[in-house]
């Protein structure tokens, strides 16, 4: 699995860099250094990410979205929680879906066999960091769970495969392995999100898709 993948973790205008394995990066400011682009994600010099320039296929620009009260009206409240969270974090929706899945299965109920809680299973340590006092109220747990992934994608550079390798098997271990640990468990679950998520991508490019309800005009990949 390339770890050159990178998420769109701003859903507002600015510019963007088309990758060739079809995502799509949203940065502030960019930089060539030596084989690598560096892309940084805001306005400062601390978050960013390193692609090689020659797996960058271009980059565009796109214009203002709408206003989140523009948005796609659903009622679905998870679909609500999501787009919201998504705004506050700045994380893709999608991303947020895919992560969904492939924890609980849209169950708000979830409960791991090791105690992990609702639609995102956090694990009551980490619920309890992260200020979230209700884990099965849906649209709590997927802020919380949002909020925990935008750190992660911050602690790794916008790199997806650290921060959820992190999210399945905890940061201690991405760090005792300087990346994807070996476990077959935490490997299957990463490849499974970006699947899901490269997915979803894949489909709104198709002919006379519409875009993701609840997203406010996201990065395209």
């Amino acid at each position: 699995m390339a770890l050159v993948l990178a998420v769109s973790l701003s859903a507002s205008a600015g510019d963007f860099a088309r990758l060739k394995n079809g995502f799509s990066l949203r940065y502030q400011h960019r930089a060539v250094l030596g084989t690598v682009t560096r892309l940084y994600l805001d306005a400062g010099d601390a978050n960013f990410v390193d692609v090689p320039s020659d797996q960058i296929a271009g980059y565009e620009h796109e214009d203002d979205p709408p206003p989140a009260d523009a948005a796609p009206a659903t009622r679905d409240p998870i679909q609500q929680a999501v787009a919201s969270a998504s705004r506050q974090q700045q994380v893709d929706a999608d991303f947020i879906h895919s992560v969904i899945r492939a924890e609980s299965g849209y169950n708000p109920r979830a409960v791991s066999p090791k105690g992990a809680q609702g639609l995102m299973q956090l694990m009551p340590a980490t619920a309890a960091h992260l200020g979230l006092t209700h884990p099965f109220d849906p649209a709590a747990n997927v802020h919380a769970g949002t909020a925990y992934l935008r750190q992660l994608l911050e602690q790794y550079h916008g790199d997806p495969v650290k921060a959820l390798a992190a999210y399945n098997a905890g940061p201690e271990r991405v760090a005792r392995y300087r990346g994807l640990p070996p476990f077959p468990e935490t490997q299957a679950y990463v490849a499974r999100v970006i699947r899901d998520f490269n997915r979803k991508k894949a489909a709104q490019h198709q002919p006379g898709a519409k875009p993701a309800a609840g997203k406010a005009q996201a990065a395209k990949p």
